[in-house]
């Protein structure tokens, strides 16, 4: 039999949040083609992955500026229209994650996310200031799925690993939080959550 839930963390992108860079750079780069190879080879997921890392946003855009010269204005339009990457929140989602928080539960986040980025996001939807904290990859240099921030948080929070549940959309990110020894479940939709979350148990 499980251990009883006491602690409950969650991701934020693409469970809590929409996030899809695609949205403004339909209208700046029209053509699905060159779009397509705008994302493939200048501002990349690789790419975006490093400002989670903890890479500033005017580092990130030198070393695409220096090899890409004539896409500047692309490059920097990348962190100028993030807000419109981030159009929508889950209300589903949302609606459990504030029943837990509203029911008494210790919830915490731990997310991939640029630090300044981040900031702007909370402002955005201010639901994610409501836990009692957060670990934000880019403001400690580590990055899911490394062994290393699920240490850094579960120490941070003081939280019993095997009395965790997480929540995440990546397998690797589930797979990570397994070994780490806490329980978890891939996020898929909301109703879905809903149904995982009636399996278990709540100390």
């Amino acid at each position: 039999m499980t251990t009883p839930i006491e602690h409950i963390v969650f991701d934020i992108g693409s469970v809590l949040i929409h996030y899809d860079p695609e949205i403004p750079f339909k209208k700046l780069i029209p053509d699905d083609t060159e779009r397509r190879w705008f994302f493939d080879n200048v501002c990349t997921s690789e790419w975006n992955f490093e400002q989670d890392r903890g890479r500033s946003w005017p580092d990130a855009e030198a070393l695409l500026i220096d090899q890409y010269p004539e896409h500047t204005d692309l490059i920097r339009a990348f962190r100028r229209n993030w807000r419109d990457m981030v159009p929508y929140s889950y209300s589903g989602t949302v609606a459990i994650f504030e029943q837990f928080i509203d029911g008494g539960k210790d919830l915490t986040m731990l997310t991939n996310f640029s630090s300044d980025t981040f900031r702007e996001a909370q402002e955005i939807y201010p639901f994610l200031k409501r836990p009692r904290g957060v670990t934000v990859s880019g403001d400690v240099k580590l990055i899911k799925p490394d062994a290393a921030i699920y240490e850094l948080h579960t120490n941070s929070f003081d939280l019993k690993k095997e009395a965790t549940f997480f929540i995440d959309d990546n397998p690797a990110n589930i797979k990570a939080a397994k070994a780490h020894g806490w329980q978890a479940v891939l996020f898929t939709s909301p109703g879905q959550l809903a149904r995982d979350i009636e399996q278990l148990r709540f100390k």
